[in-house]
């Protein structure tokens, strides 16, 4: 529950929302305004210019999840090469009322994309990450624990066994959005041992000896997804499996939208390098 504190003379209302962010409320006397701000560390999912100078920015912070804000001067030659996807920024946002789209006033903390430029995977997958949260979340709802597992995914990008770390990075996104996928036991049987298919319905496991008939018509079950070690090959049939679900579950409960086209230039990318 938040706490607040006011100060009558002026009706000035702190309320601190926890996470480090604190969003104010503050009433002037005699007018009948209001002007909400909330000052937070975000990642940039997106960014398209509005009008002449200014751009739209859309963010991913930790306690008020994806927030939509102008960003005045944001398309200039000063601003625009700063604001590029996957950069970490210090953003206060600030409008008259809290359900205006509001503005940003952002300072760039670190530049992602700039980082790995010269690793079209990394950055592939850096564009994945940012284009698949901008798709998913809902406007203005926390998601604090997916929120440090991003920042844990794009600080790592081009690190050793990065591509499974994303991996398991979907299948938490999943997980958040309602879809997770279940495969501690066989949903038939309840045996815990010799898994081998997904339901692709209810992603429930299936062991091997109680699929029977059915086995045609189930997922296979890739070890890494059950936390054996795997090498780039085994992660992109992870990537099938998670795909499978972030298309025929996440996106149609979106509204049937396709899924961003980013996420299918990643898997692609990964595969030329299992073929070289």
């Amino acid at each position: 529950m938040p706490e607040t504190w006011e100060k009558p003379c002026h009706d000035i209302r702190f309320i601190s929302t926890g996470g480090g962010s604190i969003f104010r409320a503050l009433c002037v006397a005699n007018r009948d305004s209001c002007t909400m701000e909330w000052r937070a560390d975000g990642i940039l999912l997106a960014v398209r210019r509005h009008g002449e100078a200014a751009a739209i920015v859309e963010l991913f912070t930790a306690e008020r999840g994806r927030h939509v804000g102008v960003v005045r001067g944001g398309a200039s030659r000063k601003m625009a090469p700063l604001l590029q996807v996957g950069a970490q920024l210090d953003a206060a946002w600030r409008a008259r009322l809290s359900d205006h789209i509001g503005s940003y006033t952002v300072e760039v903390q670190k530049g992602r994309a700039a980082e790995v430029m010269d690793n079209r995977v990394a950055l592939a997958g850096l564009s994945t990450v940012c284009a698949l949260l901008a798709f998913t979340l809902p406007e203005r709802a926390p998601y604090p624990a997916l929120y440090a597992r991003t920042i844990a995914i794009l600080d790592g990008l081009g690190a050793e066994h990065w591509a499974r770390a994303y991996l398991l990075w979907e299948m938490d996104l999943l997980a958040e959005m309602g879809f997770g996928l279940d495969l501690r036991t066989c949903a038939v049987s309840g045996v815990v041992e010799d898994l081998a298919y997904i339901s692709p319905r209810t992603g429930r496991a299936v062991a091997k000896g109680a699929a029977g008939e059915w086995a045609d018509r189930l997922l296979p079950l890739p070890p890494v997804l059950v936390g054996a070690e795997s090498g780039l090959s085994g992660v992109i049939d992870g990537l099938r499996v998670t795909g499978h679900f972030l298309e025929t579950h996440l996106a149609r409960s979106l509204g049937d939208r396709p899924l961003p086209a980013a996420r299918q230039r990643f898997v692609e990318a990964l595969a030329r390098q299992v073929d070289r």
